[in-house]
């Protein structure tokens, strides 16, 4: 399954301060996007802030976003929700508007067993045709799928892939082996968190499932494409120019900070939803000298 395969880059959503999904806006974000030759294009994930939006306004973030990319690139979509018949109907709107793949994270107000989360996720699987890849983001779900889970989940039909977090002991080698040795072949292996982005693209797995692709991804591509040649020294350059924007991300969060970039580059100004609070001057002043360290100002 090469969708899940690659760089893909996922955009934020542009919202007014109720909540409706700025499709103009949108839509330059994507064609902004579509100047690299990215594999895919995650749309309604964490940086698109899914979380926030209702169903009327995830269909309008699909609708637009189909008819901006127009076949060109394959489109990811989260169908993330709390109640299973809500994540179904999510998942059917996607495949009806146009996706190419579905992205499913355990959302929860009560904790969820791993049972509940195997029933959840088979469920939403069985509601369409669509492939679907595994959100594993314990940072926000405070969930964390475990290698019995992942192995049960991987032989549900139309679950092709899972996007890990990153290893907190920085093993990426060991977990890629233990995850192949009990998923199927071309069961795909992708990570999220950017900052370890080249060691994981490095160690071998499928895809990097980018947060800064989605406003920069023509460096990212740079860096993707330097791993999977396995070109070190080139890779680890560029991996350092990002340096400075990577622990912004970890201070502030790079939802937040996704924000000012998006403003900084002139795509389109807008704030986080409510009650997320913009970033302060001196925050921002920090994530613009951090955009210059990449030359992407100059």
């Amino acid at each position: 399954m090469d969708l899940f395969h690659g760089l893909s880059a996922f955009s934020l959503t542009p919202t007014d301060a109720d909540g409706i999904v700025q499709t103009q806006a949108l839509s330059a974000l994507i064609d902004h996007i579509k100047t690299a030759d990215v594999q895919s294009i995650g749309l309604l994930g964490s940086t698109g802030g899914y979380a926030y939006l209702t169903r009327e306004e995830r269909q309008r973030t699909i609708h637009a976003a189909v008819e901006c990319l127009n076949g060109t690139i394959p489109l990811i979509v989260g169908v993330s929700a709390l109640r299973t018949d809500e994540a179904q109907a999510l998942a059917r709107d996607a495949q009806a508007l146009g996706a190419s793949g579905l992205l499913l994270s355990p959302m929860s107000y009560t904790p969820l067993t791993d049972e509940e989360v195997f029933q959840h996720f088979k469920a939403v699987a069985q509601a369409t045709d669509l492939p679907l890849c595994i959100y594993n983001n314990p940072g926000t779900t405070k969930f964390t799928f475990d290698v019995t889970l992942i192995q049960r989940l991987a032989n549900v039909a139309n679950i092709v892939a899972i996007k890990m977090p990153l290893p907190a002991d920085g093993g990426f080698t060991d977990e890629i082996a233990r995850l192949r040795e009990v998923t199927p072949s071309g069961f795909a292996i992708g990570y999220s968190g950017d900052w370890g982005a080249a060691d994981s693209l490095l160690a071998g797995c499928d895809a990097w499932y980018s947060v800064i692709a989605g406003l920069l991804p023509v460096p990212a591509l740079k860096l993707t494409q330097a791993a999977a040649t396995q070109n070190l020294e080139k890779a680890r350059e560029i991996d350092q120019s990002f340096a400075p924007l990577w622990s912004l991300f970890k201070e502030f969060g790079s939802f937040r900070v996704m924000y000012v970039i998006a403003d900084l580059l002139g795509l389109c100004s807008i704030e986080p939803p409510r009650p997320i609070l913009p970033l302060t001057e001196p925050a921002r002043d920090r994530v613009r000298q951090a955009l210059l360290h990449i030359e992407v100002l100059q």
